[in-house]
């Protein structure tokens, strides 16, 4: 199993634009095989930090989600909400193997 961990950077006064885009790929990624943890948004400290966290059983599993949701059109459609609104200034993706956890 791999945990993709997202870090973002976002705009702190388009907040609830940033949880509606949160909200819409949930299921997606869901939707294509992955386990979602869930995103974090500011609540003390930084105003501006958001985290997302979610699972695939392998890399290669991760990446079949990457291909495949650069042509699915809710996938295309969240990618453009985030980048209309901009509500994302910047994020960085790491993957980290996780202990303890077993895949649903």
């Amino acid at each position: 199993m791999i945990t993709c961990y997202l870090r973002y950077i976002i705009d702190p006064y388009q907040l609830a634009e940033f949880e509606h885009y949160a909200k819409l790929w949930i299921p997606l990624v869901e939707k294509f095989g992955g386990q979602h943890h869930g995103y974090f948004l500011p609540s003390e400290g930084a105003n501006n930090v958001a985290l997302a966290l979610f699972s695939f059983p392998s890399l290669a599993a991760y990446e079949d989600y990457r291909e495949r949701s650069m042509q699915d059109k809710e996938c295309l459609a969240a990618f453009a909400y985030a980048q209309q609104n901009r509500c994302i200034l910047s994020y960085e993706r790491s993957f980290m193997r996780p202990v303890g956890v077993e895949p649903r």
